[in-house]
């Protein structure tokens, strides 16, 4: 308070001195140029120096307030237009996220027309029109894309593969990643698209084409690539077998594709299962209980024990004694036992088929093993029980059912 009392008390003398100064000396101005003449006392000319003064600083201050970026007053600076762009940015990738298409189009569009790098904001908005069903549009931002950054052509084109896929146009898709492919042929990027659209699509014999480029450029983990290996030839003989109505002509394309694969292969489980199974299916019985006994001599495996029980050999006595010595080493492998029951069938060894099948069942709930046990026990008399069997049976096979995948379209290697 008292430094107030002196700030005024300042002031006031200030304005005093002044005033004093002016009745003392009024002095005089005089400006003359052509016809412009001013005069006027010195005083009055310096007040109104003081108020033009303030007067342009105003007008100044006012005309960098419109003009500069300060973002208030000037809607269409430089600033807020960037700012508008980042919001468009912020709220495109928030709306893509969350799944709000036609928002997450909109402000990615217009995010990519301001920016100077575009290429995530376009890639963005096509997947956003993609989703709506917006095909045409989609296209056309992803050639906007390659039109504003020529660069980036490989990353547009594997966004165009993926996009063309999810809508379904998976020729589309093969179209794109083969061409790309000529371009680019060690892009592993390129390569496990391709690889995923032949699976896709059920052609298995393109997946075995792909296979060394795949190794080669170690585009998949090695176990990945060797359950892929699997998968590819298993599938490949599934569909050489099935190739002809006719099927001799079948069994002959079964072989050349079994043939088709190395020694290594020829030995691997999963392989003799899917060779054991289609040999069985085309009525070759023996070729694939011999196929089936070979592997098992060499390395023991549930499944293809489990199959050896389908399948009948030219010796069912010996085929039953040979399953009966893996039983010593493997006794409680349900499949094994299952498959000794249904030998002993074959045998007409009732009472040790019943045996198996009860063991089989005490060790596994399988469908398989309560039909067989149920079709036996109805022929021995107890009607109760195996009806009880075919129910449970019944519901096992249920829950199998609803957890199966349905099969896709296939393609053959040729041969």
């Amino acid at each position: 308070m008292k430094r107030l009392y002196v700030i005024l008390f300042l002031v006031i003398a200030a304005a005093g001195l002044l005033g004093m100064a002016i009745a003392e000396h009024s002095g005089y101005v005089l400006v003359a140029y052509k016809s412009f003449r001013y005069e006027a006392g010195l005083w009055v000319t310096l007040v109104l120096v003081a108020v033009l003064w303030l007067l342009w600083r105003g007008v100044s201050a006012l005309i960098g307030l419109v003009t500069t970026s300060s973002g208030v007053v000037n809607p269409w600076s430089r600033r807020n237009r960037s700012r508008r762009v980042q919001v468009a940015i912020e709220h495109g990738q928030l709306d893509l996220a969350e799944g709000r298409w036609a928002s997450a189009q909109r402000h990615l569009h217009r995010a990519a027309e301001a920016e100077r790098q575009p290429l995530l904001y376009y890639l963005g908005a096509a997947r956003a029109a993609n989703e709506q069903g917006l095909s045409e549009q989609s296209d056309s931002l992803l050639e906007r894309a390659l039109e504003r950054q020529p660069q980036a052509e490989l990353a547009i084109a594997l966004t165009h593969a993926q996009l063309q896929t999810d809508r379904g146009d998976t020729d589309g898709a093969l179209g794109t990643l083969q061409a790309m492919h000529e371009r680019h042929p060690h892009n592993t990027q390129v390569l496990r698209q391709l690889q995923r659209l032949h699976r896709q699509r059920g052609d298995w014999s393109a997946v075995i084409r792909l296979l060394p480029e795949l190794r080669k450029d170690k585009v998949l983990a090695a176990s990945e690539l060797a359950e892929l290996e699997r998968q590819a030839w298993g599938e490949n003989l599934s569909l050489a077998a099935h190739r002809e109505d006719d099927a001799s002509v079948g069994l002959q394309s079964l072989n050349r594709a079994w043939q088709q694969l190395t020694a290594a292969q020829r030995q691997e489980p999963a392989l003799v299962l899917a060779y054991a199974e289609q040999l069985r299916q085309l009525g070759a019985q023996v070729e694939a209980e011999e196929a089936l006994r070979v592997a098992l001599k060499r390395h023991y495996d549930s499944h293809l024990a489990r199959l050896y029980g389908l399948v009948r050999g030219s010796d069912p006595i010996h085929q039953l004694q040979m399953a009966e010595g893996w039983l010593k080493a493997h006794p409680a492998d349900p499949g094994l036992l299952l498959t000794l029951g249904r030998l002993s069938l074959q045998n007409s060894l009732w009472g040790k088929a019943r045996d198996y099948l009860e063991s089989s069942l005490r060790i596994q709930r399988h469908p398989e093993a309560c039909a067989e046990l149920a079709r036996l026990l109805a022929q021995l008399g107890d009607a109760e029980r195996s009806n009880q069997l075919f129910q449970e049976g019944l519901g096992l096979l249920d829950e199998r059912l609803l957890a199966a995948p349905l099969p896709v379209q296939a393609q053959v290697l040729p041969t």
